[in-house]
C-alpha cells in the first residue's frame, strides 16, 4: 500500500527535448529497471508522427513491452484522435491529451486552438465508448502552462478551471493540472487545486504535473500534498521539458521526489537502490553530454536514514 504514487514521464517528456535518440532495446532496459524500482506507472512515450519527435517513435513498441511487465500502468500522451487511435491499438492503459490552456501555446505545440482541441476529445470519447468496457484505457485531460505561459504570460485561474470544465464536459475521466513553464508558487497550486476541485468534483482531480525551471519544484510538491494531491508526476535524474514553450527546461527529479516523500514518512513503493540502477541505465544510454540532475543522487542517502517503503 502506498501513499503518494509517482508517474515516472521520464521515456516521454525527458526524452523529448533530449535531441539524441535513445535506442529502443535501452529505453525497455530503462522502463523494466523503473518498474523494478516499484514506479507504478510510467508514461513510456506519446503518439505523435516521427518527423515531430523522431526520439518517441518507437512508442507503441514501448507500450507493448510496458504490458508484458506485470502490475506496471503504462500510460502515454495523444496530442489529438489519430494519437488516440494509436494508443488504443497499441493497449495503453492510460491516454493523456495535453490542452494548453494558453491558446497560442496550443496553437504552437498541437497546431489547433481550444474549439479544435475539444472536438478532438469529443471523438476520442467516442472511440473509447465504442471499446468493450474492460478494454478503455483512462482518458485525462492535461492542463498545460496552467500556471503561466512564455508565450502569453499570466494565465488566470479562472480560465484554468472553466477549461478543465469543459474537458470534462467533452468525454475527460480526470484531469491533470500542468506546470509546463515553471512558473507556479506553492499558493498557486493550494488555490488553483481548490478551484478545480469546486468546479469538478475531488475524484476528477488527483495528480499534478511539476517543473523544476525555477526552483520552486519541490516547494509545489509540499504544497499539492498539503491541498490532498495523491499523485505527483517526475522525471528521473529531471531530464525534459516542453519544447514548444522557450526556457521551460527540467522536470522535478524523481530521485529527490522519493526522498522527500520517504522522509516525511510517506510510503511510495520504491526500492532506492533499485531506483539507482536505473539511473545507470539511463547514464549508459545516453552521451555524457547529456547532463543528469539530482541533489540526492549526487550525495546519497544520509547515514541511517529510514525509508518509509520498507525496502527488500
Amino acid at each position: 500500500m502506498i501513499d503518494i504514487e509517482i508517474s515516472e514521464v521520464g521515456p516521454r517528456d525527458g526524452l523529448q527535448s533530449i535531441k539524441p535518440i535513445m535506442a529502443t532495446a535501452d529505453k525497455k532496459r530503462w522502463i523494466t529497471a523503473l518498474a523494478a524500482a516499484g514506479l507504478p506507472e510510467i508514461e513510456v512515450g506519446s503518439f505523435v508522427p516521427a518527423k515531430i519527435l523522431p526520439q518517441l517513435a518507437d512508442t507503441a513498441e514501448l507500450v507493448a513491452h510496458g504490458r508484458s511487465i506485470e502490475g506496471l500502468n503504462v500510460a502515454v500522451l495523444v496530442p489529438n484522435f489519430k494519437g488516440a487511435e494509436n494508443a488504443v491499438t497499441a493497449g495503453a492503459h492510460k491516454i493523456t491529451i495535453p490542452l494548453s490552456v494558453s491558446e497560442t501555446h496550443s496553437l504552437k505545440n498541437v497546431r489547433r486552438t481550444h474549439a479544435q482541441m475539444l472536438e478532438e476529445v469529443r471523438k476520442i470519447r467516442a472511440l473509447i465508448d465504442n471499446l468493450p468496457a474492460n478494454e478503455r484505457p483512462v482518458f485525462e485531460g492535461g492542463l498545460s502552462t496552467a500556471f503561466g505561459c512564455t508565450l502569453e504570460g499570466h494565465i488566470p485561474e479562472s480560465k484554468v478551471i472553466g477549461i478543465a470544465e469543459q474537458l470534462i464536459k467533452a468525454g475527460c475521466d480526470e484531469v491533470g493540472i500542468s506546470d509546463t513553464t515553471g512558473f507556479g508558487t506553492p499558493n498557486q497550486v493550494t488555490s488553483m487545486t481548490k478551484g478545480v476541485w469546486a468546479a469538478i468534483g475531488k475524484d476528477k482531480l488527483t495528480g499534478i504535473h511539476l517543473h523544476n525551471t525555477r526552483g520552486q519544484g519541490l516547494a509545489n510538491v509540499i504544497a499539492a500534498l498539503d491541498v490532498g494531491l495523491t499523485t505527483i508526476d517526475a522525471s528521473m535524474a529531471g531530464i525534459g521539458g516542453c519544447p514548444f514553450a522557450p526556457g521551460a527546461s527540467g522536470n522535478i527529479v524523481t530521485e529527490d521526489l522519493v526522498f522527500l516523500l520517504e522522509g516525511m514518512g510517506l510510503k511510495t513503493g520504491i526500492q532506492y537502490e533499485k531506483l539507482m540502477q536505473a539511473r545507470k541505465i539511463l547514464r549508459e544510454s545516453l552521451p555524457s553530454e547529456v547532463e543528469l540532475y539530482g541533489f540526492t543522487p549526487d550525495a546519497g542517502l544520509p547515514k541511517d536514514f529510514s525509508m518509509a517503503t520498507p525496502q527488500a
